[in-house]
């Protein structure tokens, strides 16, 4: 009787040995080896490897790639706000908070803040400059902490989002591009997925939500499905496969590859937009396929969104896109980010083991009410996806466009339409009294990164913004009647503003007499031909002039037209009245 006490004992120790060297991943020199091999594999695969479905890393991964585009958003807003919408600013935003004030009744009350939603309300506006600049350099400091650490709570994600909110509300027109109300949604579904309070890259008590995993990748569905769908009721060239023969060329601001891109073979083009639309319309629906399938959508979008990166400087746009993309991966292939033996790591594999063997923590209150927020979220986010569908679903499909003012799930889209030449408008100054004087001299601005001096390579900026450059890319297929901003510019240019002069690249007169008159002439841009007569003279622009984009202005005729739009009259100290 004492033997087979004795085997069982030994049976149930070896038992414990095996669990506890499972868990750690050691190996067992003395565990017998099983007839198939296969149990043996298991148990080492389950040490050492990590497993699907969970999140923990995936979130660290999100919040690392928000807190980058929030990095360069904020970059971006410090160092261009005042200039923009500061005090002596294009579109002043104390201008516009005022006439909000006005519209809403004359008071600072839920009104005003759902129609502009922004803590300027409550801020000195005599000093809206300063408050500008507090907000990007707080902004810039909390988005740097988590993009370092990895880490962050609601109150972090919380603060930056109601900060990028507060310029978004009041940036106007410089402000208007729909990668703002994507990286406002992105940054208000990162809120929920962090724990209220702690600051640990792996809380065990708060795991990543799988609805709010979710609602990132119901986030790149729609925002792919959005920009497909308008470009198939869109442009024609979309539909017979063309668009790419123009888009490097014609596109806001090329970069240096853009040049090249543009020669390529017509079948490359054609292949470039039959892959567009496999990338736009169809990948995305693998997210609902399981997990395999998911992974390649994942995997497609990032891909897609980098060669865009890398052939043309579409400001954050693609860099943000990529952040919902990382959703469809789990624990197991991002694996690969983290280093074998780092901290992270292994709490994620004995959290992944606690979890096979049963002991996961006990459910508490706070826990509890964690999941009431999470289903939450989830009810509100197909609540207010539901007008989003609609419009998705509709033959006049409009992109870019929000349905609620926190702009918490929004419609988004790009390049419905692709112009199929490029205009540019150059701003030109002279000294002569006379501007009609065939004799004059006409000297030209040049901006940051927007062609101008065909000799000039295209530049590359991506993922910074310059909001100007990309403005007067659209205000080149209008008018300046349509674009009453770019005279504002102009007589800017001849009181030598600082301001204004700061966001461009060459002031011709720089160190002289302040121009007398300036205007605005339209010309039409092509790439040069690599290998060409031109390309050997280091051009990388030919041009042609269309006409006059505005007129010769000076400051006394300006005068007038400014007064009847609020605007300061730009004050020229080199010249008496």
């Amino acid at each position: 009787m004492a033997a087979p006490s004795e085997s069982s004992e030994t049976a149930v120790r070896r038992r414990r040995v095996d669990t506890i060297q499972a868990g750690s991943g050691l190996p067992d020199s003395k565990e017998p080896h099983d007839e198939d091999g296969e149990e043996t594999k298991h148990r080492e695969a389950s040490g050492c490897a990590l497993q699907t479905g969970t999140y923990w890393l995936t979130r660290i991964v999100l919040l690392r790639a928000t807190a980058f585009i929030y990095f360069v958003a904020f970059a971006v807003a410090y160092q261009q706000n005042s200039q923009l919408i500061g005090e002596r600013g294009l579109m002043p935003c104390q201008a516009y908070l005022q006439s909000v004030k006005t519209y809403v009744g004359g008071k600072i009350g839920p009104a005003a803040l759902a129609y502009t939603p922004s803590l300027l309300w409550f801020t000195d506006w005599t000093a809206m400059d300063g408050n500008l600049a507090a907000i990007a350099l707080l902004g810039l400091l909390l988005s740097g902490l988590v993009l370092l650490s990895g880490t962050a709570n609601m109150l972090v994600m919380g603060t930056l989002w109601v900060l990028y909110h507060s310029l978004v509300s009041v940036g106007q027109l410089w402000y208007s591009f729909g990668w703002e109300s994507q990286l406002l949604e992105t940054g208000f579904l990162a809120i929920f997925l962090v724990p209220v309070w702690t600051l640990s890259r792996v809380p065990r008590r708060c795991p990543p939500s799988l609805i709010s995993i979710w609602t990132f990748r119901w986030l790149i569905v729609r925002i792919m499905l959005g920009a497909g769908l308008i470009k198939i009721r869109g442009d024609q060239c979309w539909r017979d496969l063309t668009c790419m023969d123009y888009h490097y060329e014609t596109q806001p601001v090329p970069n240096p590859l853009s040049y090249y891109l543009h020669r390529s073979p017509w079948w490359f083009h054609r292949f470039e937009v039959v892959s567009n639309h496999v990338v736009e319309l169809l990948l995305p629906l693998c997210t609902f396929l399981g997990r395999r399938l998911r992974l390649l959508n994942g995997g497609a979008q990032i891909l897609f969104q980098v060669m865009l990166i890398i052939s043309g400087n579409l400001s954050f746009l693609n860099w943000l896109t990529i952040v919902p993309s990382l959703a469809c991966f789990d624990d197991a292939s991002l694996g690969f980010l983290f280093g074998s033996k780092g901290g992270v790591r292994k709490a994620v594999l004995e959290i992944q083991a606690e979890g096979r063997e049963g002991r996961t923590p006990k459910s508490t209150r706070g826990m509890l009410v964690r999941r009431v927020v999470n289903v939450s979220l989830g009810v509100l986010i197909g609540y207010l996806s539901v007008p989003v569908v609609m419009n998705l679903l509709s033959s006049k499909q409009v992109m870019n466009t929000s349905f609620d003012p926190l702009r918490i799930v929004n419609t988004y889209g790009a390049f419905g339409s692709i112009t199929k030449e490029r205009t540019e408008v150059i701003f030109q100054g002279t000294l002569s009294p006379d501007p009609q004087d065939p004799a004059a001299v006409w000297e030209e601005y040049q901006f940051v990164c927007k062609p101008g001096d065909v000799r000039r390579r295209p530049c590359l900026v991506s993922p910074y913004h310059y909001r100007l450059d990309w403005l007067m890319w659209f205000a080149a297929f209008q008018t300046y009647e349509q674009s009453e901003w770019v005279i504002h510019i102009a007589g800017r240019l001849m009181a030598n503003d600082t301001t204004v002069l700061s966001l461009l690249d060459h002031n011709p007169f720089q160190g002289r007499e302040n121009p007398r008159w300036v205007r605005g002439e339209h010309f039409r841009y092509k790439f040069t031909a690599p290998g060409s007569a031109s390309a050997a003279q280091g051009k990388w622009w030919l041009r042609k002039r269309i006409g006059a984009y505005f007129p010769a202005v000076n400051l006394e005729g300006l005068r007038g037209y400014f007064q009847s739009r609020k605007w300061p009259h730009p004050h020229d100290p080199t010249r008496r009245g």
